[in-house]
């Protein structure tokens, strides 16, 4: 989390009411809502798609994973701790109400390219009706050397930031990346940050879950790949590297659940394929792209499709249909048969999504994925959905993610 001086709000977040039980969600990404609905969500922009330039050069790190598969966590400290970066931002220019946050950040690149939260370098989250960036950035290393630090871009989707300091201006010690489509339930990680202010410490803990879906501290979606773990993370940890055991970066400490604004065990991190995505068109472009369908969807599953007679077993109901969507332009249908089934609330009489550019369709969060990873805004995408026990299929053409949905 960002840690300031001043009275905010704790930066944890409440999630989603889900089948009856509190779960906190983090970050975002294709956007399912909340009220016990999953919705996924598009944006009004350009009407082609977007051609996004890989810069591989740019953000590419000469560091290498560390040997070995044994997890040691002072060899991965005292290999990257020198990468990682305490982030000041100053709100109010130079005038005594100006305001100082602080937050965590990692060196991605010889160039200066540092990753990190988008709430950690903006007002996004904290109820403003236009999000800013801060007046003025200084980044500190281990050495406790400070520098100043422009702002490159944001996302506030995934909550990713990022900022860029001149190379000539300290030795920059960059870290790798990893894959987070690959991390493991139960594989042990390590946070590096600087909670409540504490430069460069280090947790650590296990992955106690993946692809979980949680509330975005600064948009209306949701981010559906959110790495879950007990590493402990407190205010000031956010924009942080979550590390693997060979010394990766694998996600960006951005969030905690908490009932009384302290590490509780329970903390999340944007996968780091989510924040390269981010990363990868904030430098090409200085903005980023979502596709948009427009539509909520609910979890069908074998239990509730064989009571209802399903000719599926599983799939994304659609419960609405937002006006003048793309979803609405080719005719699916939302539900409007409320009923209460193994405890659960079920919208019954929507279309039954299967699949959505030749990806099966096993969920509703499956369609926030593949529109979120897998496609771009003014793509036309086959989508196979189930009315009436029979399949039908149309061409939906994508728009860009409006920032408020609905």
């Amino acid at each position: 989390m960002r840690e300031r001086p001043v009275s905010l709000a704790i930066v944890a977040i409440v999630a989603a009411v889900i089948g009856g039980i509190s779960v906190l969600v983090v970050g975002k990404a294709a956007g399912w809502l909340t009220n016990g609905t999953k919705k996924t969500v598009v944006v009004q922009t350009p009407g082609v798609a977007q051609a996004v330039a890989t810069p591989r050069a740019a953000v590419s790190s000469d560091a290498k994973p560390l040997v070995g598969n044994g997890f040691d966590p002072s060899r991965i400290y005292s290999t990257r701790a020198a990468g990682v970066v305490t982030i000041f931002a100053v709100y109010g220019g130079d005038s005594p109400s100006a305001q100082e946050s602080q937050g965590s950040g990692f060196v991605v690149s010889p160039k200066g390219y540092i990753l990190t939260n988008s709430h950690v370098i903006t007002n996004a989250g904290e109820g403003a009706s236009r999000v800013s960036a801060a007046g003025r950035l200084f980044v500190e290393f281990q050495d406790q050397d400070r520098v100043a630090a422009k702002v490159v871009g944001w996302d506030i989707y995934d909550d990713v930031g990022l900022i860029k300091v001149n190379p000539a201006d300290h030795r920059l010690d960059a870290v790798p990346l990893g894959d987070s489509s690959q991390v493991k339930v139960g594989q042990p990680v390590a946070a590096i940050g600087s909670p409540f202010g504490n430069v460069n410490s280090l947790s650590v803990g296990v992955v106690s879950a993946t692809e979980r879906s949680i509330d975005s501290l600064t948009s209306q979606y949701s981010l559906v790949d959110a790495i879950q773990t007990d590493a402990a993370i407190n205010h000031g940890n956010s924009g942080g590297p979550l590390f693997d055991a060979r010394g990766r970066v694998i996600g960006i400490n951005a969030q905690i659940r908490s009932d009384s604004g302290a590490a509780e065990g329970v903390g999340f991190a944007v996968p780091i394929d989510s924040a390269r995505r981010s990363m990868t068109q904030l430098i090409a472009a200085g903005r980023v792209s979502y596709a948009y369908v427009g539509i909520e969807t609910e979890d069908l599953i074998p239990s509730i499709a064989t009571q209802l007679h399903y000719p599926v077993m599983h799939g994304a109901v659609v419960t609405r249909v937002n006006p003048h969507s793309p979803g609405a332009r080719v005719g699916l249908r939302g539900g409007t048969d409320k009923l209460e089934l193994l405890g659960s609330p079920f919208t019954r009489g929507g279309d039954v999504i299967v699949s959505i550019a030749g990806h099966p369709v096993w969920s509703a969060e499956d369609v926030v994925r593949v529109v979120t990873e897998e496609l771009s805004p003014g793509q036309s995408v086959p989508i196979v959905f189930i009315r009436g026990g029979r399949r039908h299929r149309v061409n939906l053409r994508l728009v860009e993610r409006p920032a408020n949905p609905g």
